[in-house]
């Protein structure tokens, strides 16, 4: 009679905290159905807006922790270096992290569209389908930090923009942070005309690698604006090496050579 009692007071209090639907079983059932209604949940919370997380941003070596603290106190930065040192990835990553802290109020992503021999004019599609090869990485970088779908979110709000550099001329950025990738493949009137774009309250991150240029040589302006820009006061130039490389350590070895 006792065990009744407590156990009739055991489901009361049970059905009373929405735990257990008492139509749902019966005394002498072995097994009892989980309640499907939204009374209840499995989780220790009942918030069901969408749960996301952010990688924390750490340098993996001297040079990126370098490029990480130039980012942060300065409005424009040249990051050089061979492939595979994190420029673009840094660079969009700080990017997203400005956004997400309101510092700035849109990302402008940019790299030119050169083809690295070989020819896209006939594939199929409009102007942006052609593109999209092109400006693929960037959507990687930014991918790998929001979700893809916070990243069409944002593009189609207008706070994220990606478009090749053709398309800068004449704009005025304010209140952005700008990052120019595969920036070797530029000439020096477009780095010109680019690095004019700052606006107030915007910061300008320019990567690239001299030595793995696609365009004739000579033609690059690269390096020619870097030496340039290291006499300028409040610019940053920070130069990464083949010991700043996180790729696969075969890829550090092969640029020594080629």
């Amino acid at each position: 009679m006792e065990a009744s009692m407590t156990k009739r007071s055991a489901l009361k209090r049970q059905a009373r905290e929405a735990v257990l639907d008492p139509h749902q079983f019966s005394d002498d059932a072995k097994v009892r159905r989980l309640p499907t209604h939204t009374g209840w949940s499995p989780y220790p919370s009942n918030d069901e807006r969408e749960q996301g997380y952010l990688k924390t941003l750490k340098p993996k070596s001297e040079g990126q922790a370098a490029l990480i603290n130039a980012i942060d106190a300065h409005n424009l930065v040249l990051a050089l270096g061979p492939a595979g040192t994190g420029k673009t990835y840094l660079a969009v990553a700080k990017a997203v992290e400005a956004l997400e802290a309101g510092r700035v109020g849109r990302i402008v992503l940019s790299r030119p569209a050169v083809e690295a021999g070989e020819s896209i004019g006939f594939l199929p599609g409009d102007m942006e389908d052609k593109l999209a090869p092109y400006l693929r990485p960037l959507y990687d970088a930014l991918s790998d930090r929001l979700s893809m779908k916070r990243v069409k979110a944002l593009m189609a709000e207008g706070l994220i923009e990606i478009a090749p550099i053709g398309y800068m001329r004449g704009r005025t950025l304010n209140n952005a942070f700008v990052v120019v990738d595969e920036a070797q493949n530029c000439t020096y009137v477009q780095l010109k005309m680019l690095l004019t774009r700052l606006g107030w309250h915007s910061t300008m991150v320019v990567t690239g690698d001299p030595q793995q240029s696609d365009l004739l040589p000579g033609v690059s302006g690269l390096a020619d604006i870097a030496e340039r820009l290291k006499l300028v006061p409040d610019i940053a130039v920070v130069q990464l090496a083949e010991r700043d490389i996180v790729r696969h350590p075969l890829v550090a070895s092969m640029i020594g050579v080629l």
